[in-house]
């Protein structure tokens, strides 16, 4: 089957709202967070003697610090170790403390903190706007100020502030103050919230300049599950949202779609690449959720691709968007550097949503995907690692996508001085197992 695509423009639009935001500056979080965190994959499993390899504990940890460096993900740009839910005790101290739970961290917070740090990566927490966290220990509420100092005492980096048993009518004073606190300790710790996603369920519209004046990164969206079903919920989320998400984002202050859940039991080879390929197109955070023990190599592999990890990265932090969808087709498209006069460089994503059992076809032309600099492109393959050379916008690409399956281009463009180069008039690029 051919698909072809009518002229795209809505690039623009979405370059020039970017460029009107204000937001948090910390000076944290300029690039996506990345790193490995335990909810997803490990979830408040708190019984040590009987599964003592999986429960949340320093031992898990720790162990999973050591494998991110040793197994190069530290090197591929994945630097946060963070804790999730259900590392407290289920009060606090006697000087209303926070306090880790004694037998499965025995040796506290502070010193769990200092093994991530001499392994030169970061050190990432959990708690709770409300009166309790979302799996019944301590919240932070009446306690922010005090827990915000416990955390810089702890030599926290980043910090997740859930929003369980709390209302929703007071988040927008209830976030930010803790913001304010976190940044009056003058440790600088990157501030993740789920402030908007809960007042979203309530029926109350975010207030997202307060909210980008006050957080790094946000979730909007449901929790993700270990499925294929609830990826495509969110992609479905962010595609159908996206003239109200989009303009939010940028550096310093990120949409976050959720864990990468690669790896685990939900999703096969190639809906692993859509994973990773769309989050990249996000400009999402990669907090990879998954056991790094047993991990296969091929999903290894797609979490350390180091090319679509600098799409994520890109500095221009602009969150792609989906530019067509049709039959189950979709294509999907973010601007990153280099720009060349008024023209930037595209990493492009077609994904087949279908399931009918047999590989895709579709057909564009540059130009119709809205690359139009006379100058060219250098087009690559960044799964596949295949380049094709520089193509103008006249020349039409055929992708062939797997069912529930990706191909991600990058799409550079070309400074004048390579303009005479010879086009290459047409390529066929085939992807079938």
């Amino acid at each position: 089957m051919i698909m072809k695509l009518h002229s795209v423009s809505v690039v623009v639009i979405l370059i020039l709202a970017v460029n009107l935001v204000n937001a948090l500056e910390n000076g944290l979080a300029r690039t996506p967070p990345m790193g490995w965190l335990s909810w997803e994959r490990f979830r408040c499993n708190t019984d040590c003697e009987n599964d003592p390899d999986n429960c949340i504990s320093e031992n898990l940890f720790r162990t999973m610090t050591d494998l991110v460096v040793s197994e190069g993900y530290a090197a591929a740009g994945y630097e946060y170790i963070n804790v999730d839910d259900c590392w407290l005790e289920k009060n606090r101290g006697p000087n209303n403390e926070l306090v880790a739970d004694r037998r499965r961290f025995p040796s506290g917070m502070r010193a769990l903190a200092d093994y991530v740090h001499a392994k030169g990566l970061k050190f990432g927490i959990y708690e709770d706007y409300g009166n309790y966290t979302c799996a019944g220990y301590p919240g932070i509420l009446g306690y922010s100020k005090q827990d915000a100092r416990q955390f810089a005492s702890w030599d926290v980096d980043y910090v997740k502030l859930d929003g369980c048993y709390s209302l929703p009518t007071d988040m927008d004073i209830g976030y930010p103050e803790f913001g304010r606190h976190l940044n009056g300790t003058g440790r600088a710790m990157v501030y993740s919230c789920s402030w908007p996603v809960y007042q979203i369920y309530a029926g109350i519209s975010p207030n997202f300049s307060s909210i980008i004046e006050h957080c790094n990164l946000w979730r909007n969206f449901d929790d993700i599950q270990d499925s294929w079903a609830s990826l495509e919920s969110i992609i479905d989320y962010y595609g159908n949202n996206q003239d109200y998400i989009i303009p939010n984002a940028g550096p310093g202050h990120w949409n976050d779609p959720d864990m990468l859940i690669i790896g685990n039991f939900g999703l096969s080879y190639e809906q692993s690449k859509t994973q990773m390929a769309l989050w990249a197109i996000l400009a999402a955070p990669l907090l990879m959720s998954v056991d790094l023990r047993s991990i296969r190599p091929e999903y290894k592999a797609i979490l350390q691709n180091k090319k679509i990890i600098a799409v994520d990265q890109d500095p221009l932090g602009i969150q792609g968007r989906r530019i067509y969808k049709h039959k189950g087709i979709e294509i999907w498209s973010r601007p990153i550097t280099p720009i060349y006069q008024t023209y930037y460089s595209y990493a492009v994503a077609f994904v087949n949503r279908r399931t009918d059992g047999t590989p895709s076809d579709v057909a564009v032309t540059l130009r119709e995907l809205g690359l139009q600099s006379p100058t060219g492109y250098r087009v690559e393959d960044l799964y596949e690692d295949v380049d094709y050379g520089i193509l103008s916008p006249s020349t039409k690409i055929k992708v062939k996508v797997n069912p529930s399956g990706v191909v991600i281009l990058r799409a550079d463009v070309q400074p004048e001085r390579f303009s005479k180069r010879p086009f290459n008039p047409y390529y066929y690029r085939y992807n079938q197992n």
